[in-house]
């Protein structure tokens, strides 16, 4: 029966990554030049996209878009574990908690939508050239990212809704740097039906389709690809589909590890290097991946 022998939590621990003061030292470094890097990279590229004219293209609206969520999906979590580290302070509230799950939630299905558009962009772009203005138009565009963002709200709340019928005593912890929701239930000492029949349909039924969409319109593209007649036309289009797969095979591999592949609690030792990945290692990387490469970048860069 819930509560009977625990104390509802108000808190719950955060355990992180190691007790060592040394290690910790360099941890902290580390994760700070790396939120550093997330923040100008991802801002600059903001800027850029919003003031040249050279970026004024469905491309980039998306890159905009992807950046401006990266930023978020960084800040919700980095500034916090940073914190955390500082001053040794490991707790954060109920309140504090849900709210992670919230923002993750919304963030992190908009990111995977926002994939799948950029990748049906670079299908049209290179499969179905003369079709590109009427298929991307603004008004198409803008639906695409404002459905994007409606879906992973509706995942956001469909979470909350979910974490709000869970019970934790007051010594729940996480084996974790920040609040994640399948963690969470495996701690919950209440029935998680609801909470797991959630968790895994809003996975399936969101990440799923946005999964299919990026290798269906990459299989396209490469395949196109090969009828290129120039050598160096293929080289150069391998080079961006490899640049763009490699960050969306890490962001995909490891929310497909976290979230679709069932294990039991005891089994979950590498949670914390997947959750670096998708909410550290890819916001940091997506700016330098999707746009230092690119010569139009560079050029906007340059004037």
């Amino acid at each position: 029966m819930p509560g009977s022998n625990c104390t509802r939590a108000t808190e719950f621990s955060l355990v992180g990554f190691t007790e060592d003061p040394a290690t910790q030292v360099a941890q902290f470094l580390l994760f700070l030049f790396t939120y550093l890097v997330t923040i100008v990279g991802n801002l600059g590229m903001i800027a850029l996209i919003r003031v040249s004219p050279l970026l004024h293209s469905p491309m980039y609206y998306f890159l905009g878009n992807l950046a401006f969520v990266n930023l978020c999906t960084s800040t919700i979590i980095i500034p916090r574990m940073l914190a955390g580290v500082l001053l040794g302070e490991k707790g954060i509230t109920y309140a504090g908690c849900m709210a992670q799950v919230f923002i993750l939630g919304l963030f992190l299905i908009t990111e995977c939508f926002l994939l799948a558009t950029m990748a049906y962009d670079r299908y049209v772009a290179v499969c179905h050239p003369l079709l590109y203005p009427l298929v991307m138009s603004p008004e198409h565009c803008s639906r695409l990212v404002t459905g994007s963002y409606l879906l992973g709200l509706t995942n956001g709340v469909g979470q909350t809704i979910g974490m709000f019928s869970l019970f934790f005593c007051s010594s729940s912890t996480i084996d974790l740097f920040f609040c994640d929701i399948s963690l969470l239930i495996s701690l919950s000492t209440s029935n998680t039906t609801l909470s797991l029949i959630i968790l895994r349909t809003a996975s399936s039924l969101l990440g799923v389709p946005s999964i299919l969409v990026v290798l269906v319109s990459y299989v396209a593209i490469i395949s196109t690809v090969l009828s290129i007649s120039s050598a160096e036309g293929k080289r150069k289009a391998f080079s961006t589909c490899a640049s763009h797969l490699t960050t969306i095979s890490t962001f995909y591999g490891a929310l497909i590890f976290m979230y679709l592949i069932h294990r039991p609690h005891t089994s979950r030792g590498g949670d914390k290097w997947a959750a670096v990945l998708y909410t550290v290692v890819t916001p940091m990387l997506n700016p330098l991946i999707y746009s230092l490469r690119n010569q139009e970048v560079k050029e906007a860069w340059r004037r």
